[in-house]
């Protein structure tokens, strides 16, 4: 949308930010609920011989989800590169609803018996294809609408939103524990938030529908084909994989304090549902604080001090935070602990998305963010609470999520290195910065 040079700009602006942004609260809110009701959907779906074995089918049902993530982002990626950024987020919403709407009203498997767990696979799978470019469409969008220099700013309520949706979940959480008994929520009372999810896909697409297309997009005279797409893809590779390391850092570090945080303060802590709620939603707002603060530094410094800086800060300080958490179990040190490392995830991510957004060649912006990113979740953040769960029943050590946050630390480093070195980069040239 552009602005006029009226007082109207800033509200236009702000509304632009608001409509484009909602898909990526729908996605959050659902990946957020999943993973907080990780143990009530392991008893519903799928029965094991131990609660260990239940809660690993579950994770691995909602891992599975990012797997599809690539295969979106280069079909959608590429649809939104030729046919429209505003056209390519309805169809992104409308994939995403889909995939809700299925995993809300699934019957349990006492019900339907083996069906109930694959529909809740395809559930997944369809949300994790919509969204191998919905957080993509999104960037690039805010992107190609930003004011000169506050691209960083602006991008940054991408992120903005998910830690909404996140707050948002965690507030009706919190409310259904509080107004149901433990044997409720393990019925039904955990279905309650996907069924709210439901009610405002309507109210979502109607504000999305009022999008207008880039004008950045509207003057660009060719727009590449699936084949172009594919073909420009394979030629920037590095550019793909330096992309998807920095993502590593993000992916792994917001799943690990968001999505897993319920179950780590539950099943290794022994707190309550309340509390682990309670720090989720602070993490949230943390998070909501912090990325388009250090979007706006990025827009003034540039983008690589803090990517620097915050990876290594991950790799310095993840492990022994952990450490002292689980030596220290509370509320007050989980409180302090998780809104330190959402400190270090929401200054890191507040550069690192726009950042992204200036590498990619801009004919095939959207599918070459979407595929970096979507790599990330694949293979990286999308299997933490996975990975997590398994670290502590491998080694014994609670603390040992930590390695992974810390590996993901030093891939966003060595990536960032490597994207910055010589200056010949794409993100040096967008920045304006020199070498």
């Amino acid at each position: 949308m552009v602005g006029t040079a009226t007082g109207d700009a800033p509200r236009s602006k702000l509304a632009t930010v608001l409509r484009v942004t909602s898909g990526n609260f729908l996605e959050m809110f659902d990946f957020f609920l999943f993973g907080f009701y990780a143990t009530f959907i392991a008893r519903a779906f799928f029965p094991a011989g131990s609660e260990f074995a239940s809660l690993m089918f579950t994770f691995m049902t909602f891992g599975a989800g990012f797997l599809m993530r690539p295969l979106g982002a280069v079909l959608l990626g590429a649809y939104v590169d030729r046919i429209g950024r505003r056209r390519g987020l309805i169809v992104t919403l409308s994939i995403m609803a889909c995939g809700t709407v299925l995993i809300a009203f699934v019957p349990g498997y006492e019900t339907i018996g083996l069906l109930a767990p694959v529909l809740v696979l395809i559930g997944r799978l369809l949300q994790g294809f919509s969204a191998g470019v919905e957080l993509g469409g999104v960037s690039v969008y805010l992107a190609e609408m930003a004011p000169p220099g506050r691209r960083g700013f602006f991008v940054a309520w991408q992120s903005g939103s998910q830690q909404v949706a996140i707050m948002v979940a965690a507030v009706i959480g919190f409310a259904v524990n509080r107004l149901l008994a433990p044997e409720g929520v393990a019925a039904w009372g955990w279905r309650v938030p996907f069924f709210i999810g439901c009610l405002i896909i309507p109210f979502l697409f109607y504000i999305r529908r009022s999008l207008e297309e880039t004008p950045e997009f509207l003057a660009r005279k060719h727009r590449p084909s699936l084949r172009e797409t594919i073909a420009s893809l394979g030629r920037d590779w590095r550019i793909v994989g330096l992309g998807m390391l920095m993502m590593a850092t993000t992916t792994i570090s917001f799943y690990a304090i968001t999505v897993y945080t319920p179950t780590f303060g539950k099943s290794v802590l022994k707190l309550s549902d309340a509390d682990s709620l309670v720090v989720t939603f602070c993490v949230g707002l943390s998070n909501f604080v912090w990325l388009p603060v250090m979007g706006a530094l990025s827009d003034r410094i540039g983008r690589r001090p803090i990517l620097l800086l915050f990876s290594a800060l991950t790799v310095l300080t993840a492990y022994p935070a952990l450490a002292w958490l689980v030596g220290h179990a509370s509320f007050a040190n989980m409180l302090v602990t998780l809104l330190w490392l959402s400190f270090l995830y929401g200054s890191y991510n507040g550069a690192m998305v726009v950042a992204l957004t200036e590498i990619v060649p801009a004919s095939v912006r959207t599918a070459g963010f979407s595929l970096a990113y979507s790599l990330a979740t694949a293979l990286f953040g999308g299997f933490t609470p996975t990975v997590s769960t398994w670290l502590i029943q491998a080694t014994g050590n609670r603390a040992a999520p930590a390695f992974w946050m810390t590996f993901g630390g030093a891939c966003g480093l060595l990536a960032t290195l490597l994207a910055y070195r010589t200056g010949r980069t794409r993100v040096a040239g967008a920045e304006g910065v020199s070498a």
